[in-house]
């Protein structure tokens, strides 16, 4: 076992698993701040490899939880949908240098929290399959690049008004679908692979704490405050990468 010595790693990385661990419990959003936020402490390239091995486990924790509240029927067009985005994210990811990873991850973060601020009409709008493909992909891309599926799906997902359990538990149940299959970016031999493992196992068990307070939570806080919290450090921490990413490049 080696672990990631700087302390900065953890003062950022606990809080990040707890809100990650949240969103997985049925809050939604959270989700996609995790490798933006390691990004800040760790390159983005060992930021996805060690979230990957603690996503799988929350994201089969979290199915347990919700595994009797999704749409079968949507499902069927997001998750393979779903599979190409991630085909896709893997060849992008693995052509790109750590910088151009970080404007990559950085403009996914902004550009979600933008797409936030557009009004939405208070109709329900039915699903149509076109939506579903782009939206689906779109996430599973974003889930390979940064574990940030969530948003995408919302945006397809949210403007139909499921009921509360079904909005819970159809991205839930979307990224055991998908995760598995996630191939790790630039896979790390020997000594690396430790350095990145053993942080893994070290987190985990705060990501599942997480997990239990958001279905603890779900029902007895405000999400609209919860989702403009993570959407402002989102929007932050996004902002910052692609900063950090351009001055690097130029």
């Amino acid at each position: 076992m080696e672990f990631i010595a700087d302390p900065w790693f953890y003062v950022v990385a606990i809080p990040t698993m707890l809100l990650v661990g949240i969103s997985k419990g049925g809050l939604g959003l959270a989700g996609g701040l995790s490798v933006p936020l390691l990004s800040l402490v760790v390159s983005p390239f060992q930021a996805a490899a060690i979230m990957l091995p603690i996503l799988i486990v929350m994201d089969f924790s979290a199915f347990l939880a919700y595994r009797r509240h999704w749409d079968r029927r949507q499902m069927r067009v997001i998750l393979p949908a779903g599979l190409v985005g991630i085909l896709i994210g893997s060849l992008i990811f693995g052509a790109l240098s750590e910088d151009w990873i970080r404007v990559l991850i950085g403009m996914i973060a902004v550009g979600f929290v933008l797409h936030s601020f557009r009004r939405r009409t208070a109709a329900a709008r039915p699903p149509t399959r076109a939506k579903g493909y782009f939206w689906g992909a779109l996430a599973g891309f974003t889930s390979f690049v940064a574990h940030a599926g969530a948003p995408p799906l919302s945006v397809y997902l949210l403007p139909q008004r499921p009921e509360p359990p079904g909005r819970a538990g159809t991205p839930v149940m979307f990224f055991p679908g998908g995760k598995p299959l996630e191939p790790p970016p630039h896979p790390p031999p020997g000594r690396r692979h430790r350095r990145n493992l053993s942080p893994s196992l070290l987190l985990a068990p705060v990501g599942a704490l997480g997990i239990a307070l958001g279905v603890w939570l779900r029902t007895r806080i405000s999400t609209t405050l919860f989702y403009r919290l993570s959407y402002g450090l989102l929007l932050l921490t996004g902002g910052k990468l692609v900063y950090d990413g351009v001055r690097n490049l130029l």
